[in-house]
């Protein structure tokens, strides 16, 4: 029963896995998983985790700081007794505990800014994120148009094979009428090896395309995987002058990951600017201490009683008679362990001024530095916002470039679809060669796979001014 019931349990599993790997993927679901599985994301998502530790620890500091120690140690030969603070030459054990630590009181905000710069370095690491998102994500985006027009290009090489047979078996057909000599049979044949070797040609690109994708997703190459394949012509895009370049960068200013990464990092800089320069200053912390001791060698008074000494004798007639007085005689026993702990029990408070004379330029130094990475700072941020203005005045061009040189294509298209059809009706009378017919065929395959590849060439440049914009992606 437990066999079967096994047996069970495998075959849903492989049919949930079967059922999940014939499930095709939209542009979402592979920006989805790839936001979560791909390396460079997994990379900044740790960073993310070290900075938001490196604030904890910031904060922390703020608080005193507290050390427990205790320790046992046996002494041997003439020694110092710790809790009577003599000397002894018995083998002695005694133990220390002790509770200390300290506190910043003042320091000229170092605290305060060191937190602020660290709070400033969490929120650029997390924008850092969301950038390495929007790379995997315009990565995911490209591969996915390529996968798409490598698609189209075997709908249409399938065309183009059914095209030329049914060219062929015309003409086989004239052929074997006697009405067209063999060798136009011949022409149509070889066409059609050009032909399917295309469709091979154009189903490894598809491949290839696929595992490009798989590459970006992390996923493993051996499972199955397939895509959506949405109507290109079909895919939403905003007009051409609504995407303006300076538009476009005005509000790419302010959703721009990398830009509110670097001005993060600026105003850390800051931060850190004024919490090195509060090492140039003294500071003034607190301290204090909680201690006591034990050593096996302690006594106390475990008893005391009266007896009667001799302190002299007089004489009374003659006779002598002693004189007696009386003492206090006192019995002695170790002291008990947590007795000599509540007993030698004790506390002190300090205050400590810090006054930084030299210590071999390193605060100095450090300071420099700080005002250097803010300096650099800056000139990362004049350096992000001049490549992200020429990138969308690139992508404006590119995309007003791709949409004209898609118009152009596709008005050839049209022109080679009716040269075609005029070619063809003039061979199908015998006023046009097989060979002519041909040429005007694969110019019309040509053609059609040229505005195919300006037609997603253009989708792709518009999709990247809108991601600009701060629309994301969306096919």
């Amino acid at each position: 029963m437990k066999k079967i019931f096994f047996l069970f349990i495998v075959i849903i599993s492989i049919n949930l896995v079967n059922a999940q790997s014939a499930q095709k993927w939209s542009l979402k679901m592979c920006v989805d998983y790839a936001m979560k599985n791909n390396i460079s994301v997994r990379q900044a998502d740790i960073q993310a985790r070290i900075a938001a530790l490196q604030l904890q620890q910031a904060k922390l500091y703020q608080y005193p700081n507290a050390s427990f120690s205790t320790g046992i140690s046996p002494q041997f030969g003439r020694t110092i007794d710790r809790t009577t603070n003599s000397f002894s030459n018995t083998a002695i054990l005694s133990q220390n505990i002790a509770l200390q630590g300290n506190i910043d009181i003042y320091s000229w905000g170092k605290l305060k800014n060191n937190i602020a710069a660290m709070q400033f370095n969490a929120k650029a690491a997390l924008a850092d994120i969301e950038k390495a998102a929007n790379d995997v994500a315009l990565s995911v985006a490209t591969y996915y148009l390529q996968i798409l027009a490598a698609n189209q290009q075997i709908d249409i090489a399938k065309v183009q094979i059914i095209q030329t047979k049914n060219n062929l078996d015309a003409t086989r057909k004239r052929v074997d009428a006697g009405a067209l000599p063999e060798l136009n049979a011949l022409e149509f044949e070889s066409q059609l090896a050009v032909d399917s070797n295309n469709l091979v040609l154009s189903q490894t690109n598809y491949n290839q395309s696929l595992l490009a994708m798989k590459g970006v997703l992390n996923l493993d190459a051996s499972l199955p995987f397939d895509v959506e394949i949405p109507d290109v012509s079909s895919i939403p895009l905003e007009p051409l002058g609504d995407l303006q370049p300076e538009v476009v960068y005005s509000l790419a200013l302010d959703n721009q990951p990398s830009i509110k990464a670097n001005k993060y990092r600026i105003l850390g800089s800051e931060k850190n600017l004024l919490a090195s320069k509060a090492s140039l200053y003294p500071s003034i912390a607190g301290s204090y201490y909680l201690g006591t001791n034990y050593t096996n060698k302690a006594q106390e008074i475990t008893n005391t009683s009266l007896k009667p000494a001799v302190i002299g004798n007089v004489n009374v007639g003659g006779t002598n008679y002693d004189v007696y007085t009386q003492y206090t005689a006192y019995e002695f026993g170790n002291t008990k362990y947590f007795k000599q702990l509540s007993t030698n029990f004790g506390q002190s408070l300090g205050l400590n001024i810090t006054v930084p004379i030299f210590n071999n330029g390193t605060n100095r130094i450090n300071y420099e530095q700080s005002k250097l990475s803010l300096q650099n700072a800056k000139v990362n941020e004049s350096q992000i916002e001049q490549k992200l203005k020429l990138d969308i005045y690139t992508a404006h061009s590119n995309a007003t470039n791709a949409l004209q040189k898609f118009n152009a294509s596709k008005k050839q298209v049209d022109v080679a679809k009716k040269t075609y059809d005029i070619a063809n009706k003039r061979h199908e009378v015998g006023l046009l060669n097989t060979l002519d017919l041909i040429t005007n065929q694969n110019n019309l395959l040509k053609a059609t796979s040229q505005n195919l590849a300006d037609q997603y060439d253009y989708v792709f440049k518009m999709k990247l001014l809108e991601f600009y914009k701060g629309q994301g992606l969306k096919l």
